[in-house]
């Protein structure tokens, strides 16, 4: 039996340090990107420039960082685009923040979010909401911790363009200061980088090839449109996951790019934000709590029990666990974190552990909470 496992590790280890290689070389990135020719009479610009943009951001209880988002996006040097912030119920001033760090530029709008109905998700509501009132084109979602640096939006577009993409899901370079940041975070590399082969994401239709990260959705309006915006999604967790393989299903083109640091974001910053943060969906990020069950086992067999092996004096279990270090490493380098913290990658996989725990937990006491909200996992 133990050979049998080792084989299986030994085989899946191989599976993905090869698909990390092939998707270090052929991943997109975000580079800048030379500026596009104005139009001549601005006043034409929803009809005539494809490339106009609505950046839609759901904001609740935001104040610390919407302001500083604002800034560097009415910073940005992209022709034509405007910023629409959902004020969702926040009780700190996220509007006013919002307001004051616009000073006055038109291309901001500040919309206050309406009553949440039954049977949706906050955040699923609140870019509704920023839907219906976009005019853009192009319609990106992205939230209000994501940082954009000069010539970001730019690049965006420009890569949308390149890939001739109705969905690029953009996955942000992920700053991590704390420890629990610095073990758990950089891992969502380390899984699309390793797991899903891009040619297949981009070129087949299956479910199963399909991803997407909820920091930055980038649509094209009428892509976004047909297979029902929002409202097809409005009751799931992983609204994302469910975006990309709308669009797949329906014919459209789902495509992926890394940020190149150019669109980045810190996504928590303790340990309790990080691991409820992705407790609370990770059972519906894997389709329910079998398939979640079966993920689980199978990082235990790769990152865990080599070490079993190894403890036992057979070598290798030593081999295993380097190949995993590395591949770690190399998703680490490619997406600009720390390298030397794959040398830990046993302690991350103890605290997906620890993460898988929580997330059970709450599915057997009645659902997570996030933002002072029942989130509902599917």
């Amino acid at each position: 039996m133990i050979d049998v496992l080792l084989l299986t590790a030994a085989l899946s280890l191989g599976v993905i340090a090869l698909i990390a290689l092939v998707n270090v070389v052929v991943f997109p990135r975000l580079r800048p990107a030379p500026g596009f020719a104005p139009l001549i009479d601005p006043t034409a610009t929803l009809q005539v420039d494809p490339t106009f943009v609505s950046v839609c951001i759901p904001a609740r209880d935001e104040a610390q960082v919407i302001g500083a988002t604002v800034r560097a996006l009415l910073a940005q040097d992209h022709p034509h685009f405007e910023v629409l912030v959902l004020d969702d119920s926040s009780t700190d001033g996220t509007a006013e923040a919002a307001l004051a760090a616009a000073a006055g530029d038109v291309r901001l709008r500040v919309l206050n979010s309406r009553a949440l109905p039954a049977g949706w998700l906050g955040k699923n509501w609140a870019c509704h909401q920023l839907s219906s009132q976009a005019r853009g084109r192009i319609l990106i979602f992205t939230d209000a911790d994501v940082f954009w640096a000069q010539g970001a939006l730019r690049a965006l577009v420009a890569a949308m363009l390149r890939q001739n993409a109705d969905l690029l899901t953009v996955w942000p370079t992920q700053i991590t200061q704390t420890w629990g940041e610095r073990l758990v975070v950089p891992l969502i590399a380390f899984v699309i980088f390793g797991y899903l082969p891009l040619p297949l994401v981009h070129h087949l239709r299956a479910p199963a090839f399909a991803a997407a990260n909820g920091q930055c959705l980038a649509f094209r309006r009428r892509a976004y449109d047909r297979v029902g915006g929002h409202m097809a999604v409005r009751a799931s967790i992983v609204e994302d996951i469910r975006f990309a393989r709308l669009i797949k299903a329906k014919g459209y083109r789902l495509r992926m790019a890394d940020g190149g640091g150019l669109i980045a974001c810190r996504m928590y910053s303790t340990w309790s934000e990080v691991r409820d943060g992705f407790a609370k969906n990770i059972i519906a990020g894997y389709g329910g709590i079998v398939p979640f069950a079966l993920g689980v086992l199978f990082h235990w067999l790769i990152l865990l029990f080599p070490w079993w092996v190894l403890s036992r004096g057979n070598t290798v279990g030593a081999v295993l666990i380097a190949l995993g270090i590395l591949v770690r490493m190399l998703t680490a380098a490619v997406t600009r974190q720390r390298v030397i913290d794959a040398l830990l990658l046993p302690i991350s996989a103890l605290l997906m552990t620890v993460i898988a725990l929580q997330a059970v937990w709450w599915r057997l006491s009645g659902g997570p909470r996030w933002k002072g909200r029942i989130a509902s996992a599917r």
